[in-house]
């Protein structure tokens, strides 16, 4: 009998499967439950999307691995490390029938209590509290943990909003009859804005302006377009003249298409351009790979493609993992001039803008030219 219930418990644990984290990266060790795209106690199919997960370089999705009943083991906006059981699978239940009978249910109007859903290695705090972390670094800042908001389940402060807070400057302004909005970022986006913030920090940076006369590149796409539409199945943008001529420019000054590292300089044989395009999720910087080997076609094919998975949030970590140069197109949102921020560990960037139509001095006569500042 004893051997009995022994297979019995293994035959059990074996039913219910454990999720756990996969590592979406090397150097990631932990991830953030973006969203649950399911609820507690409801059948998921197998590879169905359950959660969307965010790490400092990506938004993934993560696919259910068997069918089953699912019981979530973290919230919204957890942090869990790589490896840690997030939910479980009951691949012992039966899909729900669904008849003609049945009637939809109604979503509820308010939302009960939440299960018990925390990782059992996470502390819980009061509403409003701060961690050890947070308070020593509050006390620090000398600012009163009354007077920032936490982040953390239940509201509690947590280190990274100790480190984020900003000790008041004056009167606390008065909000009474006004509203306000607190939005958590996700890792990828927090992610962008502490390279951005290290990268002005710890680069010497200069910016140089200059102006373009765009003539020529509108008279060849007027008079090649539709043709070379018709014959690659792309159009013919302003991109792949840009990644082109970046690619001769860094042929030409080959310490621009380097990195330091130490006491050395890397430089690199091959151009790896990585497009700067806005996403659902924020900035995404797509590479276009060896762009040195590429013709017009390769490279308007490859932003369209690039572009299009970062719209639809597919893009990955190794899609956007290295460079050695970026462009960034400002332009596109009515931009005349700006600084772009260069992408470390990369040496340089360009920025494009828009193409305003302007008089300009030729050969001593005022002509009406489309002029962009890069």
């Amino acid at each position: 009998m004893l051997s009995q219930s022994r297979i019995l418990l293994k035959k059990s644990k074996l039913m219910i499967l454990e999720m756990k984290v996969p590592s979406p990266g090397e150097s990631i060790t932990e991830v953030e439950i973006a969203e649950w795209l399911v609820q507690d106690g409801d059948y998921v199919e197998k590879d169905q999307a359950i959660a969307e997960v965010d790490s400092d370089k990506a938004t993934l999705e993560l696919p259910a691995e068997q069918s089953g009943t699912i019981t979530l083991k973290a919230e919204e906006g957890d942090a869990v490390a790589v490896g840690a059981v997030v939910c479980l699978i009951d691949t012992t239940a039966s899909k729900p029938e669904i008849t003609a009978d049945s009637k939809p249910l109604e979503a509820p109007i308010a939302v009960s209590e939440k299960p018990a859903t925390t990782i059992s290695s996470k502390s819980t705090y009061a509403s409003g509290t701060p961690s050890l972390a947070a308070k020593k670094i509050l006390v620090e800042k000398g600012i009163d943990s009354n007077a920032i908001s936490g982040s953390g389940r239940d509201g509690r402060i947590t280190k990274e909003d100790a480190v984020n807070a900003v000790p008041s400057m004056g009167e606390k302004i008065d909000i009474e009859g006004r509203g306000l909005r607190r939005t958590k970022l996700s890792m990828l986006r927090r992610k962008v804005a502490e390279r951005l913030v290290a990268a002005k920090n710890e680069t010497a940076m200069l910016t140089t302006f200059n102006e373009v006369d765009m003539t020529p590149i509108f008279e060849l796409r007027k008079q090649y377009k539709e043709a070379f539409k018709d014959k690659h199945g792309v159009g013919l943008g302003f991109m792949s003249f840009f990644t082109l001529a970046v690619v001769r420019a860094l042929k030409l000054f080959p310490a621009v298409n380097s990195m330091i590292e130490g006491k050395e300089m890397i430089s690199y044989d091959f151009c790896d351009i990585s497009i700067a395009v806005s996403g659902p999720k924020g900035l995404m910087v797509p590479v276009i790979r060896n762009a040195q080997e590429l013709t017009f076609k390769g490279v308007e094919s490859e932003v369209k493609r690039l572009a299009i998975r970062a719209r639809d949030g597919q893009i990955t970590i190794d899609e956007m993992t290295g460079g050695t140069f970026t462009i960034s197109n400002g332009g596109v949102f009515g931009s005349m001039m700006s600084t772009p921020i260069i992408n470390p560990p990369q040496s340089g960037i360009l920025g494009m803008h828009n193409i305003i139509e302007r008089p300009v001095a030729i050969n001593g006569k005022v002509e009406i030219r489309p002029m962009m500042y890069v």
